[in-house]
């Protein structure tokens, strides 16, 4: 699975993820400041999912459009203490999503 971190989440949760995921994130791809859709248009295109704290995007674009799964992580901050014990959750979910599915992962 080929994923993309949001902007607003760290590099350091990385390192978390499952062994046979591919894990890039927004500065890494050199995307840093690229508006939503247009990061969404560039990420469907070498990515399954992305990976984002921003609880906007759902209702400002049509996700479902666009040829990628979503998980929202919902926390705190986006601190590796605060995501750290949602990652075991951002795994389970990384083996059913599918394109245009929305996972939301937090209370």
């Amino acid at each position: 699975m080929r994923v993309l971190l949001d902007e607003n989440i760290p590099r350091k949760p990385k390192g978390r993820f499952a062994a046979g995921h591919e894990v890039w994130t927004v500065p890494e791809r050199g995307w840093s400041g690229v508006r939503n859709g247009d990061l969404l248009q560039r990420a469907e295109t070498e990515f399954d999912v992305l990976v984002t704290m921003d609880r906007g995007m759902r209702h400002q674009q049509n996700l479902t459009r666009y040829d990628l799964g979503y998980i929202l992580l919902v926390a705190p901050t986006n601190q590796l203490a605060d995501l750290a014990p949602l990652m075991s959750q951002v795994n389970a979910a990384l083996h059913g999503i599918s394109p245009g599915d929305i996972v939301q992962i937090g209370p």
